[in-house]
């Protein structure tokens, strides 16, 4: 009978649904933009490894010349046991 007397309809309610869906928009937006985020920053490690991990030093810096591997008389032995 509001509206007869020039009253507004009461739409809290409706209001608040449409708010609720947008907060859930926005929580999936940015939920959707940090896996893409991950998946990219990994996609980027990953191609970094593949150009860069063959000439890396894996054993130590103290060689002057990796690729020559270390001689016998710096070779340290040990056994376990």
């Amino acid at each position: 009978m509001g509206s007869l007397f020039g009253g507004k309809p009461d739409n809290s309610a409706a209001m608040a649904q449409i708010e609720a869906q947008r907060k859930e928009t926005e929580a999936a937006k940015k939920a959707a933009m940090d896996e893409r985020r991950t998946l990219k920053e990994e996609m980027a490690a990953k191609r970094m490894a593949r150009r860069g991990g063959g000439s890396r030093m894996l054993l130590s810096s103290a060689r002057l010349t990796p690729e020559t591997g270390i001689e016998e008389d710096d070779k340290i032995t040990t056994t376990l046991g």
